[in-house]
């Protein structure tokens, strides 16, 4: 059985911007991977609403992906493979974030999956990075708390294909395949989570072929 473990903000929870509820398992991306990879694989799903790299949201009273990540990492082990799609929440007002510094938490949360051994996962897994989909034009409540981010996400996947060289991991740009909500500005709908899913599960057989 292959242990994989997928690690991301909403659009890996699954949050529908139409319903203002999660979509269902076999319709969020994971759950898309995990239906056409099959049996062979565990596919282990971490999407957390408001997750950031490495900024604690103190609205959400949540801890950012770094620092919950070791001990995630350490309860689901053992694991063949780390799927990460974090950044969009580091776009918020309240982070005063710039794409160089998203880039600065996600290789800090990279290299704690890149360094994880144990005598159960031996061998660090294997790190997947997804550069999370545009924001555009953000609405409602996420058009203040998102203020001047839609051009900031445009600049993020330059920078992730740079961790993708440097720490050698699979690599997909979701914003080249998919777009968010018109209802929102953020979140992807069904059809995007399809889309996404199929080019994610595309890559991990062929890693694993």
């Amino acid at each position: 059985m292959i242990n994989i473990l997928c690690y991301g903000d909403s659009n890996t929870f699954g949050w529908d911007a139409e319903t203002s509820t999660r979509l269902g398992m076999d319709e969020r991306w994971p759950g898309v991977v995990r239906k056409i990879l099959g049996d062979n694989f565990n596919i282990i799903e971490e999407g957390l609403p408001g997750r950031t790299t490495v900024w604690y949201d103190p609205v959400m009273n949540l801890i950012s992906g770094a620092d919950y990540l070791f001990p995630c990492l350490s309860s689901h082990q053992p694991l063949d493979m780390v799927v990460f799609m974090l950044g969009s929440n580091d776009l918020k007002q309240m982070f005063a974030a710039s794409p160089f510094d998203v880039f600065w938490g996600m290789e800090r949360v990279l290299k704690i999956a890149y360094d994880f051994k144990s005598d159960s996962n031996p061998t660090a897994p294997k790190l997947f990075l997804i550069s999370p989909p545009h924001i555009c034009a953000p609405k409602n409540q996420f058009a203040e708390m998102f203020y001047d981010a839609e051009e900031k996400s445009q600049n993020i996947g330059k920078y992730y294909r740079q961790l993708s060289d440097k720490y050698d991991t699979l690599f997909c740009d979701a914003s080249e395949i998919t777009k968010p909500s018109k209802t929102d500005g953020l979140h992807i709908d069904e059809k995007n989570h399809k889309i996404l899913g199929e080019c994610i599960a595309k890559q991990i057989m062929e890693y694993f072929k």
